[in-house]
């Protein structure tokens, strides 16, 4: 099956310059708690685990901490030795808009038995997202918005502008007020109040993708309610629009020529004989001239957006890359016998990602000609995949957003905790190495810089190093050498399971990051 349009825009919510502000400290900062929380028994959809569910109340607007309130969904997976358990774990494994419901619900075959020994795995869907009062738009401004992300003129960027406003205006009409407080700030809030619900003192976290911007954030205001806290393949919440960009699209160029190289090494690969950038390249120019063509009743024209966002997708995990040079090959030259189905763009029925990223993120450019020249130098940056699809929707998608950035982008000042474990693959798509390496410069002596010297995002279930050294400094807080790194791990050949090498785990987040997240589905 190819999935075209993985990621309008994915796991992964990151960037751009702003004004900085000061970081309130854990002293200055109340959060009011909401007692104890009232578990239940429930039941995980795979029925393994031992699970308990709630429900906990949080302001809308935490600068009226007394006003109206929403309910978080939170859940976690008792440790399964309770005498030697160390504490919660708290889990978010991106979007914005993955659950961490769903997340920790997958813990019993996507975290080391290691940790499920010694923590209770504690998930919790964030404002906004999946149970705890989801954002929802109107499917037809969303669609129309989705037609207009990759403009070519002053006239459809300003048809680009007005579909942004009415589309954000649509989630305000449906959702009510909490669309005007999805910012990260608030969400970090939201998980200090499980904090003080659990009764812990100190938390432990694990965060990936854009679950890295909230463990940055958490750390830089409640230092010292921090145990320990492990942020994979990480956000940069410093950068200006254009570093953003330049940043994502080198990532894209470099993932894919890994992809190519890996390709052309081995002979399982049907494109193994073959040059996978010129074969990139040559159906990119097809599609702009509107030549890529693909069987079918109606037949599809497949579309340079939909090219791009077919190679984004497939650099979250090479244990998915036997399937897309299937894929390319089968672009290259579509058999009508054999025609395959080519997904559109996913028709979401919730939409948290935009509201998030366009409160944290200044992304607004004061022209088409910006837009333009944008364009022009990351095609010249990148000469084979020409931009990054996740950035450049990120981008076009929050001009003119009706609401205020209320979380804008600053250089993380944390101060106090204990050691921070930064990890990165050195070739992310999503969240770039650099991003990793500046969060791990701007957090300072606290944090200690691990890379996987491979291509993926989630570190955790590409390597089975990183996962090692995550695992260690967890249970034992003993963090591993500032600078280290692990060794790339390449596929070998075709797998119908999404295992990770990191001991027959499975990785989640192709699942429970989809369409209009920071992740993407397959």
């Amino acid at each position: 099956m190819l999935v075209v349009g993985a990621l309008a825009t994915a796991l992964v919510g990151q960037f751009l310059a702003g004004t900085a502000v000061a970081a309130p400290s854990a002293e200055t900062v109340k959060t009011p708690s909401p007692g104890r929380i009232a578990w239940e028994p429930c039941e995980s959809p795979s029925g393994q685990g031992t699970f308990e569910c709630a429900t906990i109340q949080v302001p809308i607007d935490w600068k009226r901490p007394h006003g109206a309130t929403i309910g978080l969904a939170i859940n976690r997976h008792l440790a399964t030795d309770p005498a030697r358990r160390i504490g919660s774990l708290l889990i978010n494994p991106g979007g914005p808009g993955g659950s961490g419901v769903d997340f920790a619900y997958s813990a019993p075959q996507s975290f080391s038995p290691e940790l499920l020994e010694r923590f209770d795995i504690v998930g919790f869907d964030p404002r906004g997202v999946g149970r705890s009062n989801p954002v929802t738009c109107d499917t037809d401004q969303v669609n129309a918005q989705a037609a207009q992300l990759y403009p070519d003129s002053a006239a459809s960027f300003a048809a680009l502008r007005e579909a942004n406003r009415a589309l954000g205006e649509s989630c305000r009409d449906l959702t009510g007020p909490l669309v005007e407080n999805m910012d990260t700030t608030s969400v970090v809030r939201d998980m200090d109040a499980i904090r003080a619900g659990l009764g812990e003192k100190r938390i432990s976290y694990y965060g990936v993708s854009y679950g890295t911007g909230i463990g940055q954030q958490y750390a830089e205001r409640y230092p010292h309610r921090v145990r320990a806290m492990t942020i994979d393949s990480n956000m940069d919440h410093s950068l200006d629009p254009w570093t953003y960009q330049k940043t994502e699209t080198i990532a894209m160029e470099e993932s894919y020529g890994q992809f190519a190289d890996w390709c052309a090494r081995t002979a399982s690969c049907v494109l193994h004989d073959r040059d996978a950038r010129a074969l990139f390249d040559s159906l990119y120019k097809r599609a702009d001239a509107g030549e890529l063509v693909l069987p079918g009743d109606p037949p599809y024209t497949f579309t340079t957006q939909d090219l791009q966002s077919l190679a984004f997708g497939y650099m979250y995990d090479p244990a998915d890359w036997f399937q897309f040079a299937d894929n390319l090959a089968y672009l290259d030259a579509p058999d009508a016998a054999a025609a395959r189905s080519v997904g559109k763009r996913g028709e979401p029925t919730e939409f948290a990602y935009l509201p998030v990223m366009c409160q944290d993120y200044d992304f607004d450019v004061p022209s088409y000609g910006t837009l333009a020249r944008f364009e022009r130098e990351l095609a010249r940056r990148a000469p084979v995949t020409r931009l990054s699809s996740l950035a450049w929707t990120d981008l076009t998608g929050c001009q003119n957003w009706p609401t205020e950035v209320t979380n804008p982008p600053h250089r993380l000042r944390v101060d106090g905790t204990p050691p921070i474990l930064v990890t990165n693959s050195r070739y992310d798509v999503a969240t770039p190495h650099s991003w990793g390496s500046n969060a791990a410069r701007q957090i300072g002596r606290e944090a200690v810089f691990l890379t996987y010297d491979g291509v993926g995002h989630g570190d955790y279930w590409m390597s089975p190093c990183a996962r090692d050294a995550i695992d260690t400094y967890l249970l034992t807080l003993k963090a591993p050498r500032n600078g280290t790194h692990c060794p790339a791990v390449w596929p070998t050949g075709p797998s119908a399971q999404r295992q990770s090498p990191t001991g027959g785990l499975v990785n989640p987040l192709p699942e429970l990051l989809g369409t209009g997240t920071r992740g993407s589905t397959m």
